[in-house]
């Protein structure tokens, strides 16, 4: 069962949230600032989590930064702020999408069921003989599609579940270009309000996880996006 965590110094806004939730058969938990956001991503280990931006003792800016350099939650970002450049600065810091209050809760819905739709699989799945069609290598990476992880000569990378998702799908198909459009569409399931720009962001984040592997995602100018084998 998916696990969200709702996280909002708002006690009327969380515990609405979070009702819907439930009432969609999500095990919810809820935080009433940052602090004991990252508190609760450690015990409850959520797969999806919602968080407002302005909160006290720790901003969900301050969140994100704490669990950039790991494989955390999917992140919803929720912001009272209307500016491209707060909302660029969230998925610069590993959100995975955002929505600007005030909200419809069903919006928030199918928001959450989209990213969870990806979050990572289980133990047992993991545990299990993965056949050679559930791994993907191109140019040094093993891609892992049943236990969502991928390494880079040997290391294992820290990524977020967009991100995970974004490499996978551009090495499944070698050299195809993928304009932004279609990888917003493909990666996000939704026409995504962060717009093109969201996928420039991620591949930028992604490309600086990959280290020395980072030209396996090349870019089409005008267009958008392919992966490619790097000559050995």
């Amino acid at each position: 069962m998916t696990k969200v965590l709702v996280v909002d110094d708002e006690i009327s806004i969380s515990s609405a949230v979070a009702y819907a939730l439930r009432r969609e058969g999500y095990t919810v938990e809820t935080a009433g600032d940052g602090q004991e956001a990252l508190e609760l991503v450690e015990t409850f280990n959520p797969d999806v989590m919602v968080l407002d931006v302005m909160m006290p003792k720790l901003s969900g800016y301050d969140v994100c930064r704490r669990l950039e350099d790991r494989q955390g939650p999917a992140i919803l970002l929720l912001t009272v702020k209307d500016d491209i450049v707060d909302k660029v600065l969230g998925l610069e810091l590993g959100a995975d999408d955002y929505m600007t209050k005030p909200f419809d809760i069903r919006e928030v819905i199918a928001r959450v069921k989209a990213l969870s739709r990806r979050s990572r699989k289980t133990e047992a799945d993991v545990q299990q003989q993965v056949p050679d069609q559930h791994v993907i290598r191109i140019s040094g990476l093993t891609i892992n599609l049943w236990s969502r992880t991928i390494h880079a000569g040997g290391r294992r990378l820290e990524l977020t579940p967009k991100e995970f998702d974004l490499m996978a799908l551009l090495a499944r198909n070698p050299e195809r270009v993928y304009s932004r459009e279609a990888l917003l569409e493909q990666v996000w399931d939704m026409d995504f309000a962060g717009g093109t720009r969201t996928v420039d962001i991620h591949v930028q984040r992604l490309r600086k996880k990959l280290g020395s592997y980072h030209e396996v995602i090349q870019t089409v100018y005008g267009i958008g996006y392919k992966s490619t084998e790097i000559p050995s």
